[in-house]
């Protein structure tokens, strides 16, 4: 007999779930407390951006096998439930608010048959899970919960999902975890890892991964400002390095940092969580992770006042880029949006451009001028500043865009655009991480 899947929570996360578990054959319904959310899924759209999952939503539901609903007693008879939930920063303070998460446990914990099962995806505190498993089995003796984090990208969340590098599965049942592996029966056939382990380190992996990932990109930050200091270049400095295996070159881009809805928010509340076990002494490195990475947003401002003047009051300021990272149009704790604000808040006039973001960034900054065509965004402005890699910006004629600015300055807050053509058609160009010395020529 076919699983019955159920999936609580349909935002970034719970929607490209349900989505590729339906296209994987299994009969899928989403469930959440926001009925507009759950009225623009039905109709197959999806109110957020991300590449391909639109189109896999609505082949889904026209297939019958993906259905949507504002009402948990709809999900009742499925045999795996999946919680997708959010995990924000707390409002006063780094630690992780698990008020959905708890919602969603106490909801489907009264209602769901024997015999079936709860899966925790959302990232949480390590802890959190064995917790909610003590309560479930409380409510509803006869079913179970294990944790199956995610580890999807913004930009390749249903190749994540569909394709993953690895399954990681947290229980101590050995029937729990059959059920997951015939939930995951084709990644298994082609070959995808999988690796079983308690509770605790299940939710471990997630924040474990993130905090790695977080560290490299400081990393190669706080090389930038070295580099900077020395008259060196960083992108060849991570270039040479990358070589070696033991470190990779993925993650070794020097330039504004990291933001999102995941590794800013899910860093703190490590953080907050190993205190509260007395291990906090094990993250402190973590502070210092956090701090490169919202100094090299600074140091951005740091440069425009240099090419400029200290007293930025009437500058017209370009940006390219709004959203935390391409292909997405996600602008939390977006570092292209902050270093904007921060300019607009110094006097600047800026025009801020991004081919997908522009209606959040809207909503988040709506003192901000934004600008529908890049022309416009660039039309005489006195300094543009590169803040997200899209493709688009990676593909602009730096002549053309040279007739259109009052002063051709350009400064690359990633690292991707082609400096040699920039400074072949006149412009002043820096990049984060490469002296003086070498980037103004």
């Amino acid at each position: 007999m076919s699983l019955k899947l159920s999936v609580i929570g349909t935002g970034y996360l719970g929607a490209t779930h349900a989505a590729c578990m339906a296209s994987l054959g299994f009969e899928v319904i989403g469930v959440d407390v926001d009925p507009a959310k759950i009225d623009l899924l039905s109709q197959g759209k999806v109110p957020f951006y991300e590449p391909d999952l639109e189109d896999l939503l609505a082949e889904q539901i026209k297939s019958g096998r993906l259905k949507f609903s504002k009402n948990i007693s709809d999900i009742a008879d499925c045999d795996v439930h999946f919680i997708c939930v959010g995990t924000p920063q707390v409002k006063n303070g780094i630690a992780a608010d698990l008020t959905y998460v708890n919602a969603a446990l106490e909801s489907v914990a009264p209602i769901i048959k024997a015999g079936s099962l709860v899966v925790g995806k959302s990232t949480v505190p390590v802890g959190t899970a064995a917790r909610l498993r003590d309560r479930l089995i409380e409510v509803n003796p006869k079913t179970d919960l294990a944790w199956n984090p995610e580890f999807l990208r913004e930009g390749f969340a249903v190749e994540d999902t569909l394709r993953p590098n690895r399954l990681v599965v947290g229980t101590n049942s050995d029937q729990a975890e059959a059920t997951l592996k015939k939930v995951y029966a084709q990644n298994l056939a082609e070959g995808t890892p999988w690796v079983r382990a308690d509770l605790p380190t299940s939710e471990l992996v997630k924040v474990a991964a993130n905090s790695f990932l977080a560290t490299k990109i400081s990393f190669i930050n706080a090389m930038a400002e070295i580099c900077e200091a020395a008259g060196g270049d960083v992108t060849v400095l991570a270039k040479a390095i990358g070589y070696d295996p033991r470190i990779g070159n993925r993650f070794l881009q020097a330039g504004i940092g990291f933001g999102g809805g995941c590794l800013p928010k899910d860093i703190r509340a490590f953080m907050a969580r190993a205190e509260e076990l007395g291990a906090q002494q094990a993250l402190e490195f973590l502070k210092e992770i956090d701090s490169i990475n919202l100094r090299a947003r600074q140091r951005i401002i740091e440069l425009v006042r240099k090419d400029l003047v200290d007293d930025l009051n009437g500058k017209k300021v370009a940006i390219l880029g709004a959203a935390f990272k391409p292909d997405s149009d996600d602008v939390r704790d977006s570092p292209a949006l902050d270093i904007a604000a921060q300019l607009q808040a110094a006097g600047a006039i800026v025009t801020v451009h991004d081919p997908k973001a522009i209606a959040n960034a809207q909503k988040r900054f709506p003192a901000l001028k934004f600008a529908d065509s890049i022309d416009d965004t660039f039309k005489d402005a006195e300094i543009v500043l590169h803040l997200t890699e899209w493709k688009i910006y990676r593909e602009l004629d730096p002549a053309k865009m040279k007739s259109l600015v009052k002063s051709s300055i350009m400064i690359d807050g990633r690292n991707a655009l082609d400096r040699s053509a920039w400074r072949a058609a006149g412009w002043k160009f820096r990049a984060l991480g490469v002296s003086d010395n070498s980037q103004i020529k």
